[in-house]
């Protein structure tokens, strides 16, 4: 690669990923005020799922952001990050919708977590592999 799109294929997926932590932050903000909430949760099961589900996506995407650039940067197969990248953002929706809608165990939340261990296995494997070869 001759290094003038660096970052290119990382791009959509830092993009996607700031939107969903954007949205989730939004939300967290419209239950505080619906229920007139300036700090913390106050018990309030609704807010807590916001706070929780934005504070899970904080947890998580920024590692998987970081071995997405690493990968666009160090020159491997845009195929590769779209891939990752896909898997992440699928992912944290689906694990924040679940998140954000029952504060049990829910099959989204569980299947949002697979996948992004997944992706996080994936950028593993990538980025050792990367750094060897």
């Amino acid at each position: 690669m001759d290094g003038v799109n660096l970052g290119h294929a990382a791009s959509l997926w830092v993009g996607l990923h700031l939107l969903l932590l954007l949205v989730l932050s939004a939300l967290v903000v419209r239950q505080r005020q619906k229920h007139k909430i300036l700090l913390g949760d106050e018990g309030v099961p609704q807010v807590a799922q916001a706070v929780r589900a934005f504070g899970n996506a904080t947890e998580y995407v920024p590692a998987g952001l970081a071995g997405l650039i690493v990968l666009d940067v160090a020159s491997q197969s845009p195929l590769l990050v779209h891939i990752a990248g896909a898997i992440l953002f699928a992912g944290r929706v689906i694990h924040a919708v679940g998140l954000s809608t029952s504060g049990g165990a829910s099959i989204a939340r569980s299947i949002g977590m697979t996948l992004t261990w997944l992706a996080y296995v994936f950028l593993i494997a990538a980025t050792l592999f990367t750094a060897i070869v």
